[in-house]
């Protein structure tokens, strides 16, 4: 039996309508937080005043002060917000039936909080399973996944910049303290278990998120004083930063622009990072790297390989064990094969 490809390229006109929905969701500044919502205009204090009704998150109704009646520039400010907002979710929601791939409203909740607050504007890269999809879609690619396997979980990486924890930006991050250990990463003595921080936004649980810092191996915990979390070090910080580049992750109802490192390094730090995993998010998160790796490989063959030459051993050695599991995972890709081989070489013993 044929192995299934990796990826299926998605229709240039489906791809065109990806591009124009991204480059107009980076000239829009900040955006609406969960639904778009309804204007409402309430009396009762001799004043009459429009509020916005929404829902931050399913099943929880909130709204926003607009201004007094009669504010017209507040009230037509925010009917254009709204319009925006209408539109996008209407987009996204087609992108998704085209296949293109849309993370859930927990993540778009988080990453539209961390946009508005200027956080990817400031240095902050989506690495992770999150920038992965956003690679996939930026590249028009739709990630093949086996039936039964388990799905890709919430859960954030963020490459931070130099001094990162230091800076006043951090202290504003809705972060705090991961309220326990995750089951998803292997433990052993040398290796604490991440995430040492989680999101934490009203209304919805603690998502689990890594804040990347520089550190000579991946999970150690990096704390600062006046911050309730703690960064994640990782060897391939510097090596990661490299050059990042914009684009635009589909969530929920929204287009959220986020910077993200290069797609080959991030495919290379997405499998050194899996070894650190357990072993279903193992599985689903190299498959999303090499999905990626095999999409790379169309459009750019020299890609994967530069960046492999640029790698810091400290994430290609561990690597190299993996070599015949990842052969037989890229199985429908003989160009993908021949790089992995090429690349990592004969196990050590």
């Amino acid at each position: 039996m044929k192995t299934p490809a990796l990826f299926r390229p998605n229709q240039p006109a489906f791809r065109q309508q990806y591009t124009a929905l991204r480059e107009q969701s980076l000239t829009v500044g900040a955006l609406l937080t969960g639904t778009p919502g309804t204007l409402q205009l309430r009396r009762g204090t001799g004043y009459a005043y429009w509020y916005r009704v929404y829902y931050p998150v399913p099943g929880k109704q909130s709204e926003t002060l607009v201004g007094r009646e009669g504010d017209s520039a507040a009230e037509n400010a925010m009917r254009a917000q709204m319009d925006f907002a209408e539109s996008t979710a209407r987009q996204v929601s087609m992108l998704r039936k085209l296949g293109f791939h849309v993370a859930d409203k927990a993540s778009a909740r988080a990453l539209v909080e961390l946009h508005n607050l200027g956080a990817f504007e400031s240095g902050l890269l989506l690495a992770g399973n999150l920038g992965c999809i956003a690679w996939l879609n930026e590249l028009g690619a739709r990630l093949r996944q086996p039936a039964g396997e388990q799905a890709i979980p919430p859960y954030l990486e963020l490459l931070a910049p130099e001094a990162f924890l230091s800076q006043p930006l951090a202290a504003t991050l809705p972060l705090g303290a991961a309220p326990e250990a995750s089951a998803e990463t292997v433990n052993d003595t040398t290796n604490p278990l991440a995430p040492h921080a989680a999101i934490t936004l009203p209304g919805l649980p603690a998502m689990p998120a890594d804040i990347l810092v520089a550190g000579p191996r991946f999970g150690a915990a990096v704390s600062t004083p006046g911050l309730a979390w703690s960064g994640t070090t990782t060897p391939d910080h510097a090596y990661l930063r490299a050059a990042p580049a914009s684009g635009a992750l589909l969530a929920g109802g929204h287009c959220i622009p986020v910077r993200l490192p290069q797609a080959a390094r991030l495919v290379w730090h997405q499998l050194y990072a899996s070894l650190r995993r357990s072993a279903p998010r193992a599985t689903v998160e190299r498959r999303l790297a090499l999905s990626l790796a095999a999409v790379l490989l169309t459009l750019d063959p020299w890609a994967m390989l530069t960046a492999w030459e640029t790698a810091p051993a400290a994430i290609t050695e561990p690597l190299r064990p993996l070599r015949d599991s990842l052969l037989i995972s890229a199985a429908a890709h003989p160009d993908l094969q021949d790089l992995l081989a090429d690349c990592l070489g004969t196990p050590s013993a």
